[in-house]
């Protein structure tokens, strides 16, 4: 195969962010589970319209950074999500990488750990293209970092609104990028509607 052949593409989960919108999905909007395969899918049918020269294109490298609490500190419900988010990165391909949590039970250092992840496999010359699952204006460093390497990067969020959370990506990490995947949109195009509803595992009856 020649250099064009195949586009390699490596995805960096904010795992919380990416959570919060499958509550929102879920729970919220009532369309069902957002499922990390058919998600992945609809990224490599993605960079295909915007990356355009290659034979095929395939997510080769998948990674999820998150906080994880102290076992003791969870009831037996926040213990079988856990599981179940473990065995669905696992059905996924995609590496869970989590953190351990402050004592005040606050996320940190999410945003280092995958941009150090993101540069290191960038640098190893493994992806063409780097899709960031955030909405975290702090990434940017690693957006021109890794453009420097030749590597195109893409914003994929989402933007919705609950009386509880607002999701959406900050425009300075927006600008930065090469290309971006606002999901949340994709309902009204109606070249993604039946791709967008594909997204969603429904819950068992």
């Amino acid at each position: 195969m020649n250099d064009k052949s195949l586009c390699r593409i490596g995805v960096f989960y904010d795992g919380s962010y990416f959570a919060f919108a499958q509550r929102y999905f879920y729970h919220d909007y009532k369309l069902g589970w957002l499922d990390f395969r058919p998600f992945h899918a609809l990224i490599e049918s993605y960079a295909r319209i915007k990356e355009q020269g290659y034979s095929y294109y395939k997510i080769v490298y998948a990674a999820w950074f998150q906080g994880m609490s102290d076992s003791g500190q969870l009831d037996e419900r926040q213990l079988r999500n856990d599981r179940n988010l473990y065995n669905d990165l696992m059905y996924a391909g995609i590496e869970p990488k989590y953190l351990p949590m402050t004592t005040a039970q606050k996320e940190k250092g999410v945003d280092v750990a995958l941009a150090i992840d993101a540069l290191q496999i960038g640098l190893e010359g493994k992806i063409d293209i780097a899709v960031l699952v955030t909405g975290d204006a702090d990434l940017i460093p690693l957006v021109r970092a890794l453009m420097k390497q030749g590597i195109r990067v893409m914003a994929a969020y989402f933007e919705y609104e609950t009386a509880e959370r607002k999701s959406f990506i900050d425009s300075r990490l927006l600008n930065v990028c090469n290309y971006e995947l606002n999901v949340t949109a994709l309902e009204k195009d109606k070249d993604f509607k039946a791709t967008f509803k594909g997204l969603f595992r429904k819950p068992e009856k």
